[in-house]
């Protein structure tokens, strides 16, 4: 059995961790933590991500900090095909609507999970279960200083249209590699933001997410411009 972990010391050490994951089930992570093996339906991602982060020795949980707080460093487990591809958006932070015509990209939740990521890829080949999922090799990534216009630009245009009103049409088509989609644990979930008019409205929670196009070309190429 794996102990319970003490956060790694260093960027070298959690990358010596993560890369001694690669090649495991999610089954056999399951067994070396003595957790319940996930085995299907819409709670598998978030057990495979728990799983990890606990291996790992992740201490910030779902707070707005980045996973290892300490190094600054993302935790980012992401479901790819046999080819390394993947196969849905990634989920980056929740958005507050309510003041996003003061949001600005240097001070906020969005740079500071994007600022220094590791990508822990999970391989979900079709007709496996999801318990025989095995996890793919670790890459770190930074954001080039092209890359992180194009996201401060996305950024910047997507929170402009929410801080105008415009949340209630907003959809996942706007911006290059960043998206607006909704976000919360029910259809019945709303927040406070601002309508057309200025007015406060009761709204679908949202969240940034990194297209699929985007996080699969940094994981062949952590320089990558995709189009």
């Amino acid at each position: 059995m794996i102990p319970a972990l003490e956060p790694p010391r260093d960027e070298a050490e959690l990358r010596c961790r993560a890369s001694a994951l690669a090649g495991l089930t999610l089954a056999d992570l399951a067994r070396a933590l003595g957790r319940a093996v996930p085995r299907g339906g819409v709670r598998t991602k978030g057990a495979a991500g728990a799983l990890v982060e606990r291996a790992l020795g992740a201490t910030a949980g779902s707070t707005s900090r980045p996973d290892f707080p300490h190094l600054g460093i993302e935790l980012k487990t992401i479901p790819v095909d046999g080819a390394g591809a993947p196969q849905e958006s990634t989920f980056v932070c929740s958005i507050s609507l309510s003041d996003a015509d003061r949001a600005e990209w240097e001070t906020s939740r969005a740079r500071a999970k994007l600022a220094h990521v590791l990508w822990v890829p999970i391989v979900a080949a079709p007709g496996v279960p999801s318990e025989e999922r095995r996890l793919g090799a670790p890459r770190l990534w930074r954001p080039t200083e092209a890359q992180e216009r194009v996201l401060r630009a996305d950024f910047e245009d997507l929170m402009g249209l929410i801080g105008i009103g415009a949340v209630e049409g907003l959809t996942a088509h706007a911006g290059r590699w960043l998206q607006v989609r909704p976000k919360a644990a029910s259809g019945r979930a709303r927040t406070l933001a601002f309508g057309r008019d200025g007015e406060l409205i009761a709204a679908l929670p949202r969240g940034f997410y990194l297209r699929p196009g985007f996080t699969g070309a940094i994981l062949r190429d952590p320089a990558a411009m995709p189009a």
